[in-house]
């Protein structure tokens, strides 16, 4: 007997991709008001970052989850978020983040003794296993068990993949880590994730106003290796964070705050996004990311004379929109 297949029911299912958004924590309670610029810029994902506290990078206690925080840094704060997110069928990963006093960087925190590693894990187990719990409470679809701790990883591997079976014993859903762009590729634990996960701020080309056609050039270094890395491990590659900012030159160092970069430039933010959309959005080993980053008052944020990441109010929100609308 022969039977005839349609070309229609050869084809593999669609993997709807991540278009997210990183909703940052803010002081107060989130309503319809909040969360409806993320539903008009097509966006089916946000990023939901509760906040734990260091003094300095060799001190080994987080401070979180405190009537000392912004709402929105804490698990009531992230649960609300949620809440009203769900209201809009805007799916979560829950990301808890550390921030160092002064702004230092994450990945170079740093224990100098024996006793002060076992405290920052004691610690960290801590904060990280009451978001853990909560990603459980409200069936959280991703959950982040870490963000840029290069030398936290490098030093203290074996606790690493100890706090995943732990974390895996209370949360029953996706699991990732937000690798830094310069991190992914010695981080040892992506076998025991569901998906490798970068802060995507890979340089990409140093010209003031690249176009997209230089950006895409510039990915060709770095695109081979995240794809050979998901390939190795059979992990789909979000991007737990990407974005550039809206200044000159914001594909030399697009992870840069630095402050003295403020030369407008909207054009440059606008032709780095497209790129990386087109870039990585098509590949099926990618599962898509959450842009930096996306604050709750919409109306109050960003614009033409903004000179830093987010897109709100400036030509790059169309760009998003569009894309994350045909994704």
């Amino acid at each position: 007997m022969l039977f005839v297949l349609s070309g229609c029911s050869m084809s593999a299912p669609s993997i709807e991709k991540i278009n997210g958004v990183s909703f940052v924590a803010a002081r107060d309670l989130v309503d319809s008001t909040n969360v409806k610029p993320v539903v008009a810029v097509n966006a089916n994902y946000a990023a939901v970052m509760p906040f734990g506290f260091i003094k300095n990078l060799e001190y080994p206690e987080i401070i979180h989850n405190t009537d000392r925080q912004w709402f929105g840094e804490t698990r009531a704060g992230a649960k609300q978020y949620i809440s009203e997110l769900r209201k809009y069928d805007i799916k979560v990963m829950i990301k808890p983040q550390i921030w160092v006093w002064r702004g230092e960087f994450t990945g170079n925190i740093m224990m100098k003794s024996e006793d002060n590693w076992k405290a920052l894990e004691t610690s960290y187990t801590r904060f990280i296993m009451e978001y853990a719990e909560l990603a459980e409470e409200v069936n959280a679809a991703v959950f982040c068990i870490g963000t840029e701790l290069e030398l936290f990883v490098k030093y203290r591997p074996n606790y690493w993949s100890r706090l995943i079976e732990d974390i895996r014993s209370v949360y029953k859903g996706k699991l990732t880590y937000a690798a830094n762009w310069n991190e992914f590729r010695k981080t040892p634990f992506w076998p025991q994730l569901d998906y490798i996960g970068i802060d995507a701020y890979f340089p990409v080309s140093d010209k003031k106003t690249p176009s997209i056609e230089d950006c895409i050039e510039g990915w060709k270094k770095h695109k081979p290796i995240i794809e050979q890395l998901s390939k190795a491990n059979n992990k789909p590659v979000i991007f737990a964070e990407f974005g550039y900012r809206s200044v000159d030159y914001t594909g030399k160092k697009p992870w840069s705050y630095d402050r003295s970069m403020n030369g407008i430039n909207l054009d440059a933010q606008v032709n780095a996004t497209q790129a990386l959309f087109d870039v990585f959005w098509k590949e099926d080993w990618f599962a898509g990311g959450f842009i930096w980053k996306w604050f709750v008052k919409h109306d109050k944020v960003g614009g033409k004379d903004n000179h830093m990441f987010t897109p709100q109010n400036k030509p790059v929100e169309s760009v998003i929109r569009t894309h994350y609308g045909l994704h």
